[in-house]
């Protein structure tokens, strides 16, 4: 592997003022989100709506540092023919790449599943890195219930999330390391702390094991959430102070960056938790976003799938990569919002 390149790449992806956007929606997913907006799913829309975001230039050049990219999205071209990939390096951002199969369930264990596509993935990337992927995405999935989740099955997703990583690396692509404690469900905000913090130690514990190059790797944790049904709560506060006493408990200081996933939070809640946690300590990692909903749900609605409507979703997506930048750096606020 190329440790100063991997080093050099993992610093871009979380440089001060910048995050990641998640355009890696599967086309089942981006199937629903077309549904509610009333728009057919084709190739030609989904690469209509990432061009127009790909085309923001205040947003692209400003606050977004990577984009990940699904497997169709990153062989794809725009209308006048110029690569997708093209246009997100144009504007001074990294390319990236999902490249886990998804979830299924994991044998034995009922309620709890393993991410898959470990299989030919060195091959995978060796094409993805000459269609100009720089850094990749897996992601596991944790769920929190009654006696889940099991230390086998975090076991089970950490070492496959270790196993990814060495692999990108070997490939000289940085990986993102994704362990989604999900907030689905009635969880206390203390049972996610708990949860969450034994992830995060195992995985680690395991890129160890894989001997993987930290300083060329960049973690997409969650956030410290109670579940959506329980009946507490937490303010932006609260989850900061949770979350930054997680991460000084379990995450070594030579990772670059921690690029948080939104997981189901509303677009600005997810911005007001980010800033918080960015104003309430000096930490030893840059701290930034690597969302999907929380930045594409504005201009998702206000695109609909009509060009008429392109320049107005150009500007909601570019207020939300602008507001997420600011927190970031914990300079954001909700007057800002108006």
């Amino acid at each position: 592997m190329n440790k100063d390149q991997l080093a050099k790449v993992a610093q871009a992806m979380v440089a001060r003022g910048k995050g990641i956007l998640a355009a890696d929606e599967s086309s089942g997913t981006i199937k629903k989100r077309f549904d509610a907006i009333g728009v057919e799913s084709t190739a030609d829309t989904r690469r209509d709506y990432r061009e127009f975001m790909f085309r923001t230039q205040e947003a692209m050049s400003q606050y977004i540092s990577g984009v990940i990219l699904y497997d169709e999205t990153i062989r794809q071209n725009a209308k006048d023919g110029t690569s997708l990939v093209k246009l997100i390096e144009a504007a001074g951002s990294l390319p990236g790449i999902k490249v886990d199969a998804g979830v299924k369930p994991l044998p034995n264990f009922p309620g709890e599943t393993i991410t898959e596509g470990l299989d030919g993935l060195s091959e995978r990337m060796a094409e993805y890195y000459k269609l100009g992927a720089r850094f990749a995405k897996w992601r596991a999935v944790i769920d929190i219930a009654d006696g889940i989740p099991t230390r086998g099955a975090i076991l089970a997703n950490a070492q496959a999330l270790a196993r990814y990583a060495a692999i990108c690396q070997a490939n000289d692509i940085v990986p993102i390391v994704e362990p989604e404690v999900l907030m689905d469900g009635g969880h206390t905000l203390e049972r996610c702390y708990e949860v969450t913090e034994f992830v995060l130690k195992t995985l680690y514990d395991e890129l160890y094991e894989a001997r993987v190059f930290l300083e060329g790797t960049v973690l997409k944790p969650n956030m410290i959430v109670p579940g959506k049904k329980c009946a507490t709560q937490a303010t932006p506060e609260q989850v900061a102070a949770q979350t930054i006493r997680v991460f000084k408990q379990t995450v070594p200081v030579a990772v670059p960056g921690i690029a948080f996933l939104s997981g189901g939070q509303a677009d600005v809640e997810a911005t007001a938790n980010l800033d918080a946690i960015n104003k309430m300590a000096k930490l030893p990692w840059h701290v930034t976003f690597s969302y999907g909903r929380a930045l594409q749900a504005a201009p998702q609605k206000a695109w609909s799938g009509k060009e008429a409507n392109v320049v107005a979703a150009q500007k909601a997506f570019s207020h939300r990569a602008k507001m997420n930048g600011l927190a970031s750096k914990g300079e954001w606020s909700k007057s800002l919002e108006g």
